[in-house]
């Protein structure tokens, strides 16, 4: 028997309009915002980045194809990896329809790692995705942008991230369980899983000239696990209990 409240159809409208106007009220405020993302001022990207790409080696002005827009996905994918993280897996898994679409709108979109570019490109492939993946290994792309940090850094602590300066000196004996779990399904230490963050950041190309305009982490990326705005709608909600996704390819033999 269920012990959520059962109501009749005029109880539920009046619940349900009263939600809609708390429902128009977010959606305004999420303009507000979005306005003032984009009101952002620009900064001038002077070093040199140097990407692998299929296409060859290319700059950053390079992967804008074209275009005068680029958003970046930081795809947790060290060079320790075998497997891309599953969260930013779950994320990727709706790239390949939005892309099509930003592409005609004048943005283009690539996810950017650490792990060199065969290994992206044979986990793409088991995955079935088609957007363009870069391989920023040999760079500081990664570093500059704070979704990575090296080994010292890991031991010392005090690494940004989101805007904060923050997080004591990782181990292996101070990692936590979920972390573990997650490190598995990529093949990596957990340790060396813990150097890469996920973040998306923007670009844009006026004159020649890149700009970087914006970037997320953590929270911030909500909105692009399209999985989350479906369970959000459904009865249940997210109905979490830890770290229950998989890769897309995975579902069958894990245990549920």
């Amino acid at each position: 028997m269920t012990i959520h409240k059962i109501a009749t159809r005029q109880e539920w409208l009046a619940a349900r309009l009263e939600l809609l106007d708390a429902e128009k009220m977010l959606t305004r405020q999420s303009d507000a915002v979005a306005g003032k993302r984009q009101a952002l001022p620009w900064v001038r990207v002077d070093k040199n980045y140097s990407f692998d790409t299929e296409d060859g080696e290319a700059s950053l002005a390079d992967l804008f194809k074209g275009r005068s827009h680029l958003l970046v996905y930081h795809f947790m994918f060290g060079p320790d990896y075998k497997a891309g993280c599953p969260s930013c897996s779950a994320i990727a898994d709706g790239f390949d329809g939005i892309a099509t679409h930003l592409a005609n709108h004048d943005v283009m979109l690539w996810a950017a790692s650490r792990a060199p570019l065969p290994k992206l490109q044979a986990f793409r492939q088991r995955m079935g995705w088609s957007f363009p993946w870069a391989s920023s290994k040999d760079g500081d792309f990664n570093f500059d942008f704070n979704v990575s940090i090296t080994e010292d850094e890991q031991s010392r602590g005090g690494t940004e991230y989101n805007y904060r300066v923050g997080g004591h000196a990782m181990t292996e004996a101070t990692i936590p369980p979920v972390v573990i779990e997650n490190a598995a399904s990529t093949g990596a230490a957990p340790i060396a899983y813990l150097r890469e963050r996920p973040g998306l950041s923007a670009f844009v190309l006026e004159d020649g000239v890149v700009y970087h305009t914006y970037s997320t982490y953590a929270r911030g990326l909500d909105g692009l696990w399209s999985m989350y705005q479906w369970l959000d709608r459904a009865p249940k909600g997210r109905n979490e209990e830890g770290v229950w996704w998989r890769h897309h390819d995975s579902y069958g033999t894990a245990a549920r």
